[in-house]
């Protein structure tokens, strides 16, 4: 089983977006994330520590402006926690291992596949491709990935 670590090496690689996002619990705009069109089949994985946090099959347009989600690939690696910042009451979505800001969760996903809502922030995530993820160590999540193109 791999080890998903926050290393001072992985934090100091990350452009200042990422770090703002990820480290300072920051968003990035809406529509303006590298990863919120991407239709490849893979992986999305915590751009710090690489945990494996949601698979491509799970993504769909919710046309919030920030990648959306079903669910988490590996539930063990999405931590959530109660945000009531902004005046409001939220739950954040945060790498376990990494502890990454990656987004919130909301109620309000598609109710015929579980009625939850993945927010994301690109700038947190890596995607691995279908064809990488083998050689990039992530072969165990191959059969939760489809083709989406």
């Amino acid at each position: 089983m791999p080890t998903y670590t926050k290393s001072q090496d992985a934090i100091d690689r990350l452009s200042p977006e990422e770090f703002r996002v990820t480290q300072q619990d920051a968003t990035e705009r809406p529509g303006t994330g590298a990863l919120l069109h991407n239709k490849e089949p893979g992986i999305y994985v915590d751009i710090v520590s690489g945990e494996p946090l949601f698979a491509s099959a799970d993504k769909y347009e919710s046309g919030c402006g920030w990648p959306s989600f079903t669910k988490p690939i590996e539930p063990a690696h999405v931590t959530e926690l109660r945000d009531v910042s902004l005046g409001m009451v939220r739950t954040e979505v945060r790498s376990t291992h990494g502890d990454s800001h990656l987004g919130h969760v909301f109620p309000d996903g598609p109710s015929d596949r579980g009625g939850l809502r993945y927010c994301i922030n690109s700038a947190s995530l890596r995607f691995v491709h279908r064809d990488d993820m083998e050689a990039e160590g992530y072969g165990d999540y191959i059969n939760q990935v489809e083709d989406v193109t």
